[in-house]
């Protein structure tokens, strides 16, 4: 299925509310100069951006729908589906006659698969402007992603009545003739969005699929060249590339586009799945066993993955791993009557006669069962020992179902926690609306100090410079010559500061410790030892190669999956938090800091809420709300934690979208 292209929709919506909106709304000129800038980030596909020049307009003025409303365009074009569902229904509540709110709600519960509600949607939006034809585009595609194919072609037929010459509206039309198995329709359909349209990849794209379908591999490989010379950033080419050049017998070909394919998306399960069988299939099978290894790290309970590894190592005569392979297939299904009898094979090459024997007679049983279950002579497939499943899988939940825009912001980030956060020197100070700024005026009294007029409350470390690192030695040096305590103390909470940017964390501690031993009562001093000491723990684990992070198919986890990982004691950076606690329990960051270091300790539960005391004290807290998100998603509490990512990525946390787009999307797209 076609993608929906959203963003040339997009452009002419923004322009044509852009010129109404700047007669009547925006009267402030910051209220306009955040519209105007997030309109041209919208525009220019800087989804991230524009989210947050909204958020800070919508701050400004809570009444403007149309600020939610190219919010959750933003949001939707981030795959980020509940929070521009959220947008778009504030928007309606706003305006409850706002057209375009309610048709791109219908699409977006389209990618929700709510379809009902989007036909009602798109049912209203054809009430109130009958006259746009686009809601019969977008209307054809959901009935496209619900399989109402005859309903699609009629809502692409109306919509190519008014514009004839459009390859979008062929292609998708040729698509939904393509699943009724009228392959003479499709073919016509994709041959006149080519030709309409000799620059768009997708018609090329979509006639091989036919060529594919008709074995004319050769007519195929030629269109999907052509795609990829349009289009060199498609995954999904390179992917359909890669099954014609393997039905070609071109396995050196097939491998090179299947990796091209991993390099632009490194999630893509189907992608290892498909190159490990190649690669078994020429005889590199250690190069297919960690692909394999792969696979099971994005999806551990694919059965086949088990059962085609196991047969990899049963070719390098490692049977003892083949037959835990084979035990974990079986755990998986256990009808597996292929595997049974495989495992039999290998338990009889380690000399375990009686286990083979056992698996043996398993596999026989199953057989008969199921030969007299069925209706004929086919058996279940898993019963079936006459069946390979060493076959390329095709097109499948990886690439299709995604009728709609999915441009992503992926930088492909390790799925870690935000960092913790400490009193640090040469870090920019974050803009936020002053009612939605952190206010602590604790904090606020201490910054006063002249000689910590360049520390930040940050969670990201400052710019290491000399100039900066000489400075503060050089604070130092004054400050503890004084007889005050207190202002000794600052000398060497500063001299501690300095050290912990450039990763000296003994003697950042030692100075710290001086620190709190001259002034016991400042929670600062606290914050930072607690950190640092976390930081050394980390920075120990990093020289391990088993930095502690969190794995949301598993467990706390070490970066190499190592199955015995050992696990890092953070008591003494939590006692400092305590500590803070007893002080000043006012503190939203300890409690922020407190949730990782539990969730680091592997307990999540108590993570959870240490996150939710955090908000509960600074409810602008986004970093906050994205770890517990994380936790929670671990936690399988998905909808809820997509939820709380959302509203990070709101609040400007860029790396939500990676997150939401690998854990958030419908599990059917």
């Amino acid at each position: 299925m076609d993608k929906y292209r959203l963003k040339s929709i997009v452009k002419n919506i923004i322009l044509i509310l852009f010129l109404a909106v700047n007669t009547y709304s925006y009267a402030q000129y910051d209220k306009y100069y955040y519209f105007s800038r997030g309109r041209d980030h919208l525009i220019n596909s800087r989804y991230a951006y524009a989210i947050t020049d909204f958020s800070i307009l919508i701050q400004a003025d809570s009444s403007l729908y149309d600020g939610y409303f190219f919010r959750g365009i933003a949001k939707y074009n981030l795959n980020d589906y509940i929070g521009a569902l959220q947008d778009f229904n504030k928007a309606i509540d706003i305006n409850p006659v706002y057209t375009q709110a309610y048709h791109y709600r219908a699409i977006t519960f389209s990618q929700l698969n709510r379809f009902d509600e989007a036909m009602k949607d798109y049912e209203t939006a054809m009430n109130l402007r009958p006259d746009n034809t686009g809601i019969h585009f977008s209307r054809g595609i959901t009935y496209l992603m619900s399989q109402k194919f005859d309903k699609s072609i009629e809502d692409f037929n109306i919509f190519l009545r008014y514009e004839p010459n459009s390859s979008d509206a062929l292609v998708n039309r040729g698509t939904a003739y393509l699943m009724s198995k009228d392959t003479v329709m499709a073919l016509e359909d994709y041959n006149k969005a080519i030709y309409f349209n000799t620059l768009d990849p997708n018609g090329y794209i979509r006639r091989a699929r036919i060529y594919a379908l008709q074995n004319e591999n050769w007519k195929a490989m030629k269109d999907l060249d052509q795609a990829i010379w349009l289009d060199s950033t498609s995954s999904f080419v390179y992917f359909s590339r890669a099954l014609v050049k393997y039905a070609l017998d071109d396995y050196n070909g097939a491998i090179n586009d299947l990796t091209k394919v991993i390099a632009l998306d490194p999630y893509n399960a189907l992608s290892y799945y498909n190159r490990a069988l190649i690669r078994s299939q020429t005889g590199d099978y250690n190069n297919a066993l960690d692909d394999y290894g792969h696979v099971m790290d994005i999806n551990p309970d694919n059965v086949l993955v088990y059962f085609n590894r196991a047969a990899v190592e049963i070719e390098l005569n490692d049977y003892y791993a083949a037959i835990m392979d084979y035990t974990k297939a079986i755990e998986l299904y256990s009808d597996f009557a292929t595997a049974y009898m495989n495992r039999s094979i290998a338990k009889n090459q380690i000399g375990d006669y009686e286990g083979a024997r056992k698996d043996y007679d398993i596999a026989q049983q199953k057989i008969t069962q199921f030969r007299k279950e069925a209706s004929d002579s086919t058996f279940s497939i898993f019963a079936d020992t006459s069946k390979t499943f060493n076959r390329l899988l095709a097109l499948d939940a990886d690439f299709t179902k995604k009728t709609f825009s999915n441009r992503l912001e992926n930088r492909n980030i390790a799925l870690m926690l935000q960092p913790l956060f400490k009193l640090t020197e040469g870090v920019s100070k974050s803009i936020l609306a002053l009612d939605k700024q952190y206010f602590f005026p604790l904090i606020d009294d201490f910054l006063k100090n002249k000689n910590l007029q360049n520390v930040v409350l940050s969670n990201q470390n400052g710019e290491i410079y000399d100039t900066v690192i000489n400075k503060m030695n050089a604070v130092f040096e004054i400050l503890v010559r004084s007889n005050d305590n207190k202002i000794k103390a600052l000398g060497y909470f500063i001299k501690g500061m300095s050290q912990a940017q450039v990763q000296e964390f003994s003697n950042a501690i030692n100075n710290y410790n001086k620190a709190i031993s001259l002034d016991p009562s400042n929670i600062f001093f606290y914050l930072n030892r607690s950190t640092v000491q976390s930081e050394m723990i980390n920075y120990i684990a990093n020289i391990e190669n088993s930095i502690p992070k969190l794995n949301l198919e598993g467990n706390v986890v070490s970066s190499t999956n190592a199955i015995n990982r050992h696990v890092y004691d953070y008591e003494e950076a939590l006692n400092d938090l305590n500590k803070i606690e007893s002080l000043n329990p006012d503190f939203a960051y300890l409690y922020y800091n407190r949730g990782n270091l539990l969730c680091l300790s592997d307990k999540m539960p108590e993570a959870i809420e240490a996150y939710t005391k955090a908000i509960k004290q600074y409810p602008y807290f986004a970093e906050a709300y994205f770890n517990r998100g994380l936790v929670s998603i671990y936690l399988r509490d998905t909808e809820k934690g997509c939820i709380d990512i959302s509203k990070s990525g709101e609040m400007g946390v860029k790396d939500a979208y990676s997150v939401i787009k690998r854990y958030c999307l419908n599990e059917e797209e």
